[in-house]
């Protein structure tokens, strides 16, 4: 006799109740077990969880069911993120190959894309430099949206720089976005851009100390800057000036970081975006901003 085929709600309400009673640390993608569910039921199903609109009644199969048991427990044995087991991550709405080689997507410059980075930019950019672009989903998410933009993205490892080429060449983007290693701006070729877009390691060496295991399974590389996770962006910030363009906008994001930068930075007029969706710790700075100011003005 068959049993009655257990559907799509069904199964994320069990899952996320597992998730629940394991204690799991979100924020891969996702804030909640309910979420984390979702993502995972739907990923084995092969259905987008961009949906807006979902049938909760379509069922999952037997064989669907057993992929979904063996990442449940993966997830929780492992305390892998979700991205990784799935090798699977979205940004801004797009889908990104993900793995152990990059961190997993999460910025909120994500909302500043989609908004075309209103009020900052003054007219549709021509040039673009993402900066630590790590999978790449950053400069994907920028070239799409602006479609005759030149694009450049650099990274320092290249593991990453292999990783953001899968999704460079998934998004048919060849010819519009070009990968460089790069240590801050060292080796680079000569160019001044119209936006500059910056997701850098941030992480001060306190809060690397009791990382969650979910996220010390990310590169520590692309995490961790020093006492106060202001080593990469203080170097960018030396130079930065030097590759705007009179009217280039800079959007760097510093997380948890952000009262150590303006405390080292107490004359730098920083303008702090707020995001509907969620999301904190990015700085805007145009190249005027850097040029009237002036940034040597620093305090240890």
């Amino acid at each position: 006799m068959t049993g009655i085929a257990i559907t799509i709600e069904q199964k994320i309400r069990e899952v996320s109740a597992r998730f629940e009673q394991a204690h799991l640390t979100f924020g891969h993608g996702t804030e909640n077990a309910w979420d984390e569910a979702a993502w995972l039921v739907l990923g084995v199903l092969g259905i987008s969880p961009q949906m807006e609109q979902l049938d909760a009644d379509i069922p999952v199969s037997l064989e669907q069911a057993q992929r979904i048991r063996d990442l449940v427990e993966r997830r929780i044995q492992m305390r892998k993120p979700l991205a990784y087991l799935l090798n699977s991550a979205w940004f801004c709405g797009l889908e990104f190959y993900i793995d152990e080689r990059v961190i997993v997507p999460r910025s909120p410059i994500a909302e500043l894309i989609a908004n075309d980075f209103a009020p900052w930019l003054k007219k549709t950019p021509q040039t673009i430099l993402d900066l630590c672009t790590g999978s790449g989903c950053i400069a994907v998410a920028c070239a799409l949206q602006f479609p005759l933009a030149r694009v450049t993205a650099t990274d320092i490892s290249d593991e990453a720089l292999s990783v953001a080429k899968i999704n460079v060449n998934r998004h048919a983007l060849e010819d519009q976005l070009q990968l460089y290693k790069a240590d801050v701006f060292t080796g680079l070729p000569p160019c001044q851009y119209d936006l500059i877009v910056c997701n850098p390691p941030y992480v001060d060496a306190e809060e690397m100390a009791v990382l969650s295991p979910e996220y010390q399974q990310e590169p520590g590389l692309a995490l961790a800057a020093g006492h106060d996770g202001l080593d990469f962006v203080r170097r960018m910030l030396n130079e930065v000036g030097n590759f705007l363009t009179p009217d280039g906008v800079l959007v760097c994001e510093v997380g948890n970081s952000e009262v150590a930068l303006t405390q080292a930075y107490p004359y730098m007029p920083f303008v702090w975006q707020e995001f509907e969706q969620g999301g904190y710790g990015v700085f805007i700075l145009t190249r005027s901003d850097l040029t009237d100011i002036g940034i040597n003005k620093t305090v240890e």
